[in-house]
């Protein structure tokens, strides 16, 4: 077995790929047509809300859905807080 030489460069990391940006017409009708089970939050990276949204919205036996509808709205309009993903990276028209 060889060791490398202590004195020796070692190979260049490799970069991390850019992930590639999120649809916001995609983002805004999911919310819209299945917002109430929070597909729109899983599919922008945001598994815990979207986990509590089908909480609230079987707690609330189905009013909750409301949440997600008026979110699908928000995100279709740009609304500031939902400009990014959860990794920060910009929504793309």
């Amino acid at each position: 077995m060889t060791q490398p030489n202590v004195g020796e460069p070692t190979a260049p990391a490799q970069p991390v790929p850019a992930t590639q940006p999120k649809s916001r017409i995609a983002a805004g009708l999911l919310g819209i047509f299945l917002g109430s089970l929070g597909v729109h939050r899983f599919y922008l990276g945001y598994t815990k809300i979207g986990i509590i949204q089908i909480v609230v919205t079987l707690v609330t036996f189905g009013f909750g859905a409301l949440w997600g509808f008026i979110e699908g709205i928000m995100i279709l309009a740009r609304a500031e807080a939902f400009r990014a993903d959860a990794t920060g990276t910009p929504l793309a028209d």
